[in-house]
């Protein structure tokens, strides 16, 4: 599955008592995403800006992105970088939800 594909889905409520996705769902879903990648059962990233501007200008619209799909990722701010990294806490691992909002996270670069 593309993060075109992915960025056009919303988030599902996650209260728990459903698996985490297997080793193979993630390597399916990961291949849609360029420069994301899974350690520690989080799906994470670091992006790369020119100055601190167009860093927090990107950590605003990540937030917006957060609010409106409910699902929040864990974010390390630096001067020109921010880490990103996503998983489901009600599950103890990834879900489809962690891949839907990087791959919306994607979009945002290309706007």
């Amino acid at each position: 599955m593309d993060h075109c594909e992915l960025g056009s889905k919303r988030c599902q409520p996650c209260e728990g008592g459903v698996p985490a996705l297997s080793g193979e769902e993630v390597n399916r879903l990961l291949v849609g995403l360029l420069g994301w990648s899974v350690g520690d059962g989080r799906l994470n990233k670091l992006f790369m800006f020119r100055n601190h501007y167009e860093a927090m200008a990107f950590v605003n619209a990540l937030a917006w992105v957060s609010h409106r799909e409910d699902h929040h990722p864990q974010l390390t701010v630096g001067y020109k970088e921010v880490r990103v990294e996503y998983w489901t806490h009600a599950i103890g691992g990834l879900s489809e939800n962690d891949f839907i909002c990087a791959a919306k996270l994607e979009k945002l670069l290309l706007l």
